[in-house]
């Protein structure tokens, strides 16, 4: 972890950070980009922001206990800051269970989130206490009978997004109506508990009142467990699917919750525990990655006019500006597009593409943004990049990861 800071190191479950004790974000980013050019790629972690959005959840969600999906960016810094401030985890491997619990963290703050696990994985729930999974599907079922039988299992329900980055619907999730009752069926003749219903909505959901729906939708399995099997269900999961850059609030998916519970869920009448597995809503804006500008190409017509700038920075789709979209196209969004800094605003732009450092032809950042110009060993600023970018990124042709430097303030610290 590179951290510049000249204060004093402290750590938190193992992890060291140092805290700053003075200066803005912004004013750390200038630092750096008034430094010398950078080899290798920066993704500069804001905690502040971490902490903030924590706090945001608890004012917006205060019926969800956040699960944090640590795929979404299992830095151990994040990972360590969340543990502390008292949130559970969304695993899905034995990897990440394993980490979490060298954290301090309780199986009870844990859900062993994939409706597929292997019998190691299983077999390493089960050694640590970790009771709480998903299924969607008979063979699973059977699988967890006989290899944990005391496991708490969580029925996972299908209901997606109809705008969604990525659907996830088409690998996982059961119909509540049909096969769920089924299931549900099947899991009292094995003598198996089940204790609640999930549902993910996809991930990076554009359509708030999907969740509404979705809640809905896990209600009417609880009413059929209740009615006709005789069985108490008292967990409902969420999932994820909540945004997280800095300028999407949450606040009408929060809203969108907070109705489905209040009809399907009411306090007054069901004692039920709400969680959620927020991963891009708490991390997304807390990354700004700096990269370096290592190529420039001029593209000009036969009269001298300025036709392109390109770019070729030392960051890239195989890395950490892995391109959502190309999985699914959604019109009103665009790739990545890179921060205007304040120094330049007022500059001329060009037609600019930007090309990540590989020698592959789809290393495609962005392509025709209005962009002021820039020169070789200056930096290029994009925001809202901890989503899923460095858990994703590759070493193709050698390119290293980005570095991670923390910032933190003291007062948030």
């Amino acid at each position: 972890m590179d951290t510049h800071q000249d204060t004093h190191l402290t750590k938190l479950n193992n992890v060291t950070i140092r805290p700053a004790t003075s200066g803005s974000l912004e004013e750390e980013i200038n630092r750096i980009v008034g430094e010398e050019p950078r080899e290798h790629p920066l993704h500069l972690l804001d905690l502040d922001d971490l902490v903030s959005k924590h706090l945001v959840w608890l004012r917006c969600m205060s019926r969800v206990t956040p699960f944090y999906a640590v795929k979404c960016n299992d830095d151990p810094a994040i990972l360590a800051s969340l543990a502390a401030l008292g949130t559970g985890f969304d695993c899905a491997s034995e990897a990440e269970m394993r980490t979490i619990l060298a954290l301090g963290v309780t199986a009870d703050r844990i859900i062993f989130a994939h409706p597929i696990k292997s019998v190691q994985a299983l077999a390493f729930a089960k050694a640590h206490g970790i009771r709480r999974m998903t299924f969607d599907n008979e063979c699973e079922l059977e699988k967890v009978a006989r290899e944990y039988p005391e496991a708490e299992l969580v029925l996972r329900i299908r209901h997606d997004s109809d705008r969604v980055l990525i659907a996830l619907g088409k690998k996982f999730g059961c119909d509540a109506r049909g096969d769920g009752r089924r299931l549900l069926a099947r899991a009292k003749e094995l003598a198996v508990s089940v204790i609640g219903v999930s549902f993910h909505v996809g991930c990076g959901s554009l359509d708030a009142d999907c969740f509404y729906h979705a809640i809905a939708s896990a209600r009417s399995v609880f009413d059929y467990a209740r009615d006709e099997l005789g069985m108490r269900l008292w967990l409902l999961d969420v999932g994820g699917g909540f945004p997280g850059d800095n300028d999407k609030p949450i606040d009408e998916y929060a809203q969108a919750v907070s109705r489905g519970l209040q009809e399907f869920f009411p306090v007054e009448q069901d004692e039920v525990y709400v969680l959620g597995e927020p991963g891009r809503f708490y991390v997304g804006s807390a990354v700004t990655l700096l990269t370096t500008v290592q190529g420039k190409k001029v593209v000009q017509d036969e009269t001298g006019h300025i036709q392109q700038m390109m770019y070729y920075i030392n960051d890239g789709v195989f890395g950490t500006l892995f391109d959502w979209l190309s999985l699914r196209e959604i019109k009103d969004l665009k790739r990545a597009v890179p921060l205007v800094r304040r120094e330049r605003e007022h500059d001329r732009t060009f037609p600019t593409t930007i090309w990540g450092p590989t020698c592959d032809s789809t290393d495609i950042v962005c392509e025709d943004v209005e962009y002021p110009e820039h020169h070789i060993g200056d930096y290029i600023v994009f925001e809202n990049l901890g989503a899923y970018g460095m858990t994703f990124a590759t070493n193709f042709n050698g390119f290293p990861k980005p570095t991670v430097q923390v910032y933190v303030q003291e007062d948030t610290w």
